[in-house]
């Protein structure tokens, strides 16, 4: 007798909790078939292989006590009849084989991974092998940082595209392109040592540093944030701190993320809207993170990298964090701070968030005046913040109907259905 199929209701939780499930586990399956299979395209084929399995099964059966694990051993028995399929040699078969009943015993999977940590210099962990891997030198920049992004973020193409200010297609290609190079280069599936791991660093701090801000504020979708991003991002960037630990910019990258991090909780209000920060209950404020950052950044600056772009960010941080009130804000040290970063990293953006501290420091006529003079930069045309930031300042010098229509621009803009919200709510109470 067939079964009867479950009540759509029921099935339209169970896609969600795939999803949801996906977004946090993705990650981690590609990186564990890399590692096995030693093919990035083939990793990813096989991992969504195990999605299209989970949305047939899952609806039918129910979500499994642990889906990340059932994701993971289904993606590695379609490797295995892959690779036989293909005619491989025995002996990949065998080691495949033994791997996976090897993960189905606690001892063998303790003693497999360190003996993984061993061979690879003290990292047992796939996710920053793959990461280390993805940010080859053989790549462009860009490509590095779009390529990880997509494997290790789990990030869609245009949630990419939204991070770097581009048009999708561009990093369409990048990632395509990147994926294609390392395929024809034979990179090696293993972390760099050396002279090599310092030179693919920099490209890996900037993939963690957009991880943890796309899940700080996520660029589309209906959740304001993504807190699973950011304590990804925290983890592996505690994983690099341990394994560089007298390398000052790590430490303020650190540093940046844990005092970002320690708003999270006060940053949505009951129903999930945005709190902007200086409405923020900063009682709510996580102070073992404030801790745990402020050391990072001590950290930082002992070891002479104060004035490193993440370490000028997470000093600006700390100004926020150590203010009990937002009154207590120190505005003009924060203004400077963002000078600073701007003759150090030149950038529209940098320049924007100057003028945000300005504001508060001087006025907000001093503020509108560093927007005007980059309102026409082509890279912030897309960026719903110019309208958002130049309304607001708009609004305090009491020219509502302009405020007005800058922020209907920018909720016009913005591809986050929260922070849409909110930016049509502040249009309204122009009036």
């Amino acid at each position: 007798m067939t079964a009867p199929d479950p009540p759509q209701a029921s099935r339209h939780d169970v896609h969600r909790a795939i999803d949801a499930v996906w977004r946090i586990e993705s990650a981690r399956v590609v990186a564990g078939l890399v590692r096995m299979v030693r093919d990035i395209d083939l990793a990813e084929e096989l991992a969504q292989d195990a999605l299209v399995s989970a949305l047939e099964r899952w609806p039918r059966d129910g979500v499994p006590d642990n889906p990340g694990a059932w994701l993971m051993a289904t993606a590695k028995h379609r490797a295995i009849d892959r690779l036989r399929r293909g005619k491989l040699l025995q002996r990949k078969h065998e080691q495949l084989a033994h791997e996976l009943e090897d993960e189905q015993s606690d001892a063998a999977a303790r003693a497999e991974s360190a003996r993984d940590a061993e061979l690879d210099g003290g990292i047992g962990d796939d996710l920053l092998r793959l990461l280390f891997i993805a940010c080859h030198p053989l790549l462009s920049t860009e490509a590095q940082v779009a390529l990880t992004l997509r494997l290790l973020g789990g990030l869609t193409t245009a949630e990419i595209a939204r991070a770097f200010l581009v048009p999708e297609a561009t990093i369409a290609q990048r990632i395509v392109r990147a994926k294609r190079t390392l395929a024809q280069a034979r990179v090696p599936f293993e972390v760099p040592r050396g002279e090599q791991l310092d030179a693919r660093l920099g490209a890996v701090l900037a993939v963690l540093y957009l991880v943890f801000n796309e899940g700080y504020a996520a660029t589309a979708g209906d959740d304001w944030m993504r807190p699973q991003l950011c304590e990804e991002a925290m983890r592996l960037g505690r994983i690099l701190a341990g394994l560089m630990p007298r390398t000052a910019e790590v430490h303020g990258l650190l540093a940046l993320m844990e005092i970002q991090a320690s708003r999270i909780h006060a940053r949505t209000g009951p129903a999930g809207e945005p709190v902007l920060l200086l409405d923020q209950d900063r009682a709510r404020w996580d102070r073992l993170l404030i801790r745990r950052g402020l050391a990072a950044l001590e950290r930082a600056q002992q070891l002479g990298g104060g004035a490193g772009p993440y370490a000028l960010q997470a000093a600006i941080a700390a100004c926020h964090a150590r203010a009990l009130a937002p009154g207590d804000t120190d505005w003009p040290r924060i203004a400077a701070l963002y000078a600073a970063l701007a003759r150090l990293a030149p950038s529209p953006v940098v320049e924007l968030n100057r003028a945000v501290a300005v504001s508060m420091a001087s006025g907000p006529a001093a503020g509108l005046a560093i927007v005007e003079a980059i309102a026409a930069d082509p890279v912030l045309q897309a960026y719903h913040l110019l309208p958002s930031v130049r309304a607001d300042l708009l609004a305090k010098l009491g020219r509502s109907d302009e405020a007005r229509a800058e922020f209907a621009r920018a909720a016009a803009l913005a591809r986050n259905a929260r922070e849409r919200e909110l930016l049509l709510g502040r249009a309204a109470a122009c009036d």
